[in-house]
């Protein structure tokens, strides 16, 4: 896994897709996984490196594999096991075993407000799929990726981004619960 500084890439997005073109592909999809702590950049540096990339490249979002909360353990079970809420499994039937079989993958969008299951989506198969997110390249997972990245960011600016994004509400859950949780 290569790591990269969210501030300071160590190697443009240009070059980065290059060098996937040079790598030996697992499947007919290259499959890159980029993980990191909550709030850290993963989602943005997707995006960036999927303006560089072949224009059928698709990104997969962790936060779409989220369990809806009849599904979830209780929060005393989850509290050291903050991975226990990502539904790992669903990501690995539906998107990451289909894609090595050269198939497209096919799942179900978590939708947060509703707290269910929405929307179908696809995942064709083709040059470049990111699959982004935090767990997204766990060691259960980590066999099906062509590549892997991890985003290193400070606490702090993972804290102010949380904060931007959930609003002053979740501050409790980030500094009390989530950040905690990833600290272990």
């Amino acid at each position: 896994m290569i790591p990269i500084i969210a501030f300071e890439p160590i190697i443009s997005f240009k070059n980065l897709i290059a060098l996937f073109k040079t790598l030996p592909r697992k499947q007919q999809t290259f499959l890159v996984g980029i993980d990191g702590c909550g709030g850290s950049g993963k989602s943005a540096f997707a995006k960036k490196l999927q303006l560089v990339a072949p224009p059928n490249t698709t990104i997969v979002h962790m936060d779409d594999f989220y369990l809806p909360s009849a599904q979830k353990l209780p929060r005393e079970t989850t509290a050291q096991l903050l991975c226990a809420n990502f539904d790992w499994q669903r990501l690995e039937s539906q998107v990451l075993k289909m894609l090595q079989s050269n198939k497209p993958g096919h799942y179900q969008r978590y939708d947060w407000t509703a707290d269910r299951l929405a929307e179908w989506h696809n995942v064709p198969t083709g040059d470049l799929v990111i699959i982004e997110g935090i767990f997204s390249t766990r060691k259960e997972l980590a066999e099906f990726y062509d590549f892997k990245i991890w985003i290193e960011t400070p606490r702090d600016l993972r804290l102010e981004r949380g904060i931007e994004r959930d609003g002053d509400k979740a501050r409790p859950i980030w500094e009390n619960h989530w950040m905690p949780a990833e600290d272990n």
